[in-house]
């Protein structure tokens, strides 16, 4: 692949190493809380964690992603002076937005807690959420600037500081006696932390190695910015908005018709299900800059080589994910969060179905928003937050946290089926359905396999191996595997050390396997 072709695959990579690595370690603190906390005391904690991602998204506006955009725009017809101003004049916005969006979340705060779900245990945890807001706002702005320089690896070091400082905080507090209000306190000092290394990885990789001194413009010339900005992060910032209720609109309905354990089983089932979404977070994390890039230099044989390895790194890793995660769904969520936690083993199999059809909508989303064509992305999320609410309001009842997964599910499948088709109009290629049908084939028959394995905790590890060998000898057999399938098994292969000589003999195995794109 050209160091063009190549931008996918290498910022992919760098981003799904560093946040399978994290997503272990969010595993770890969901690990630690469920043992230090009761379930119902753990469902609290769930509750409150949709507050704290639409917080985090409403403050900061949308302009992480508005950021990439225009610095790769920019940094790929090499004006420096606009690049800069991008930064800088997002960096004004967000100290208005984070103010009253840490404010709002202040004063709804005990209606929530107090008069819609009648938990007063909530209320100083829902309050704290609020002093998130300054810290969490600033890292995403900090990290747009580094994903549109595909600093990927800035990114990463970001996350490992929010991390560790939120584990160890969490933890030393909930062990004093602070619950789950000091859980949450410890996420506040998780994204301190955060935001300074952010600061300082700004100043050593970005502000200098600008060539230039800043360049004065006029009010009008910056109202022209920002107008710039707003116009492309508003629909995006009610994207991840909806995005948010697509995931936790169901936990809000658990929190009002159901007892808080019950918000327990379901948000521990809920962090299982979206695992696999790590690969599609990874790929759309390179594909909005590299997209914006492709379509500023009218590229449209790159925009369509980019379209097609997106998709096709997210399916072909993501699909055989989901059937396993599926097929063992009661050992793993036993085996992590305690034979209690395996009451939500029915939602994790449902959820799973829907995660997969939200990691194939974020490609699609991201590539359009690359290609500033946010709306219908916007318009469908919108849609589906409104058939999932409607869903749950019905379902949960009915169904307890198995109809909230249930309604999840549904509305994934919308707006998966939609953006596909939008992304095919507005981009001019095509959705290779008939390598997705192969790929579907290969997944179907390693979860055959896998049925035949018990379901105990070491049947997990067993089942790992014989999944992947099943699935690989599935994509010869129906044909569904491609050269550039195999040169990403190379490039992995660079990276993995003592599995490098492993990697590339199956490679060179293969090869004889392996289809045309």
């Amino acid at each position: 692949m050209s160091d063009n072709e190549s931008k996918i695959a290498k910022g992919s990579f760098i981003m799904l190493i560093g946040t399978f690595i994290f997503r272990i370690g969010g595993f770890l603190y969901r690990f630690i809380l469920t043992w230090l906390l009761t379930a119902a005391d753990y469902g609290i904690l769930g509750l409150t964690l949709p507050f704290q991602n639409f917080l985090n998204i409403t403050a900061s506006g949308g302009l992480p992603s508005a950021i990439a955009k225009y610095v790769a725009e920019y940094s790929a017809l090499d004006n420096e002076q606009m690049q800069q101003q991008v930064i800088r004049t997002s960096f004004k916005i967000i100290i208005v937005m984070a103010a009253i969006g840490a404010t709002i979340m202040y004063l709804i705060a005990e209606p929530i807690a107090i008069g819609w779900w009648h938990k007063p245990a909530a209320l100083l945890p829902l309050q704290l959420v609020a002093v998130i807001t300054p810290f969490s706002v600033i890292v995403g702005l900090y990290r747009g600037v580094f994903q549109g320089y595909y600093q990927m690896t800035d990114i990463l070091i970001t996350k490992a500081f929010e991390q560790l400082g939120m584990i160890c905080f969490a933890v030393i507090f909930v062990l004093i006696g602070w619950r789950v209000s000091g859980a949450v306190l410890g996420t506040v000092l998780g994204f301190l932390f955060a935001s300074l290394s952010a600061i300082w990885l700004f100043k050593r990789d970005v502000t200098s190695k600008f060539k230039t001194g800043r360049k004065k413009i006029s009010r009008s010339e910056e109202w022209d910015i920002i107008v710039m900005l707003l116009k492309f992060s508003i629909p995006v910032v009610i994207t991840g908005l909806a995005e948010v209720l697509l995931y936790d609109i169901g936990t809000l309905f658990i929190g009002a018709y159901l007892t808080s354990n019950y918000a327990g089983y379901y948000t521990n089932a809920s962090a299982i299900a979206r695992l696999p979404l790590i690969v599609s977070m990874s790929v759309a994390t390179s594909a909005l800059p590299a997209a914006s890039e492709a379509f500023s230099l009218n590229n449209h044989e790159l925009l369509t080589r980019y379209i097609h390895q997106s998709y096709r790194y997210v399916i072909l890793i993501v699909l055989p994910l989901c059937v396993g995660t599926a097929v063992f769904a009661s050992p793993i969520l036993g085996l992590l969060f305690g034979h209690e936690y395996t009451l939500g083993t029915v939602a994790l199999q449902i959820l799973v179905m829907g995660m997969l059809c939200f990691a194939v909508y974020t490609i699609s989303a991201s590539i359009t928003q690359g290609l500033g064509k946010p709306i219908i992305p916007m318009i469908s999320l919108i849609l589906g937050v409104i058939i999932q609410t409607i869903f749950s309001y019905l379902l949960v009842p009915l169904f307890n946290i198995n109809g909230a997964a249930l309604a999840t599910s549904i509305s994934t499948a919308f707006i998966m089926v939609v953006c596909i088709i939008y992304t095919h109009k507005v981009s001019g290629v095509k959705f290779r359905t008939m390598a997705f049908l192969k790929i579907l084939a290969a997944s179907l028959i390693m979860g055959a396999a896998c049925m035949l394995v018990p379901k105990t905790y070491w049947g997990i590890f067993v089942g790992l191996v014989v999944g992947v060998i099943v699935y690989i000898f599935a994509l010869v057999l129906v044909k569904g595997l491609q050269k550039d399938d195999l040169k990403l098994i190379y490039k992995t292969a660079e990276k993995t050390g003592p599995m490098k000589g492993y990697l590339n003999n199956l490679a060179d195995r293969l090869q004889k396997y392996a289809v045309d794109n």
